[in-house]
């Protein structure tokens, strides 16, 4: 266990000096996140104004959801894979630029929309199945379907980005990878968000009470230091999000390929991708 957990670790400190080498990859989290800000508000707005679901929500959410999820899912993923296509032309030794990532992206638009229509769909499936409450045994099953999902589509859009095929064949390359290379070494992906969770939730608690002790001195400066904070929480999980693209590409470059990229040890990675036993 802890030579996985060093070797992860490894990989992460690894990935985060590509992201040192070229910082401009932090801009699609932030251009993702604005646009998914965008589209939450084009959905809340409306439905707050004409009050839709002021006497209980009842079935009738799930179209409205499903075109929310698409909505949000064809915008995160789009995003994701214009990060994913730039970071492997870094990993490969070229110098990305936003247009080049973009420009990834949008050749495989079709297969982002395709995927984006699979993950709305389980994603409106787990959410009917943790919203359950009337049954304990469906909630706690859809949370782990959620973990199992997440897992067996982290390297859907590295495959969606470097590879000319469909949704469904990515999603099964994707599971494919997972049973081949990972096993119990998907620990890194987790330790991404486990870590950064953590930085985040004490960053925020930090945040308010610093907030509420500059309030008793003016509200002015309650509100400037509630503001500081809520900057600084961003730009963590922006840099959570472009160090897990990297991850993600570094580890599929080297799964379908077997080379090292820049900055990477070839140990480690041969490591990383050894069988489950």
């Amino acid at each position: 266990m802890f030579d996985r957990l060093s070797r992860s670790w490894d990989l992460v400190k690894a990935s985060a000096g590509v992201l040192r080498s070229d910082k401009e990859l932090m801009l699609f989290p932030v251009l993702s996140g604005l646009a998914t800000l965008g589209v939450l508000a084009t959905f809340a707005l409306p439905l707050f104004a004409l009050r839709i679901f002021e006497h209980g929500i009842g079935l009738a959410w799930l179209p409205v959801a499903f075109v929310f999820y698409f909505c949000q899912y064809s915008v995160i993923v789009f995003f994701n894979a214009a990060l994913v296509g730039a970071a492997l032309i870094r990993l490969e030794g070229g110098n990305p630029t936003l247009s080049d990532g973009f420009a990834a992206a949008r050749r495989r638009l079709p297969a982002i929309l395709g995927y984006a229509a699979i993950a709305a769909t389980v994603g409106v499936l787990l959410q009917a199945m943790k919203r359950n409450e009337t049954n304990f045994l469906v909630r706690l099953l859809g949370s782990g379907l959620g973990v199992a999902w997440t897992l067996a589509t982290f390297l859907v859009v590295p495959v969606l980005v470097s590879r000319d095929i469909g949704a469904i064949d990515a999603l099964k390359d994707s599971v494919a990878l997972l049973k081949r290379t990972w096993g119990e070494n998907a620990i890194g992906s987790v330790g991404i968000g486990a870590a950064f969770g953590l930085l985040i939730g004490l960053g925020a608690v930090t945040g308010v009470a610093l907030s509420y002790l500059a309030f008793m001195g003016s509200a002015a400066l309650g509100i400037a230091v509630a503001v500081l904070c809520a900057i600084g929480l961003m730009l963590v999980a922006v840099y959570q999000t472009a160090l897990t693209g990297i991850y993600s590409a570094a580890l599929y470059r080297y799964a379908v390929s077997h080379e090292v990229p820049p900055g990477f040890s070839g140990a480690q990675l041969a490591q990383a991708f050894e069988p489950r036993r």
